[in-house]
């Protein structure tokens, strides 16, 4: 059963590679203009040198997502762009990692769009994600959710949060920092993940 689980998230997963998620933009925009012009006008006050190269960044699909819009949200609905040319929506998605986006005044995140099931596994390393980098171990989420930290010049990995707290137990200098044991019951009391 495990296995056809790991099977539909990895097919969801790979049916979303051409897509991306926008975070943060205001619904009023949805009623000035298209979300396709919308779009075009983040890609060119953000990365103009795309539009440069591409012309206009061509887009299978974008809308928003739930498409109906629920009035006791506070938050905006996010936005799926569904691109036709994989190299543009990766040249936009290295382009939003290394800089804050911003469209008239308001920040977006702009993430690659991912399952709910793999969203929920990657927030399952957020508590570790953020001690990780206050101590410099330049922590990264891989894809679909392993952690990776550079410590001593060398790199680790981790597919699962019990991998790294074997690890961390192992060196008594990052069990401290880490707190193991009551992070293993916080994490253990809020999170279950479905490996």
């Amino acid at each position: 059963m495990k296995h056809l689980i790991h099977k539909t998230e990895d097919l969801e997963n790979r049916s979303r590679r051409d897509n991306l998620r926008i975070i943060g933009l205001p619904e009023e925009h949805d009623k000035r203009k298209s979300l396709d012009i919308t779009l075009q006008e983040i890609i060119k006050e953000n990365c103009p040198e795309i539009l440069e190269q591409e012309g206009k960044v061509e887009i299978d699909r974008i809308h928003r997502s739930p498409p109906i819009l629920n009035p006791q949200l506070t938050t905006s609905r996010n936005v799926i762009a569904k691109f036709k040319n994989y190299q543009t929506k990766g040249k936009i998605l290295q382009a939003a990692k290394k800089k804050s986006f911003r469209y008239q005044g308001t920040t977006v995140k702009i993430t690659q769009d991912l399952a709910a099931s793999t969203l929920k596994k990657r927030k399952a390393w957020n508590t570790i994600f953020r001690k990780a980098r206050e101590l410099g171990l330049q922590p990264r989420i891989n894809y679909p959710a392993k952690l990776t930290i550079f410590l001593q010049g060398k790199v680790w990995s981790f597919n699962k949060i019990e991998e790294f707290q074997e690890f961390v137990k192992k060196r008594p200098d990052l069990n401290r920092k880490f707190d193991v044991q009551a992070q293993n019951s916080r994490e253990s009391s809020k999170v279950i993940l479905n490996n």
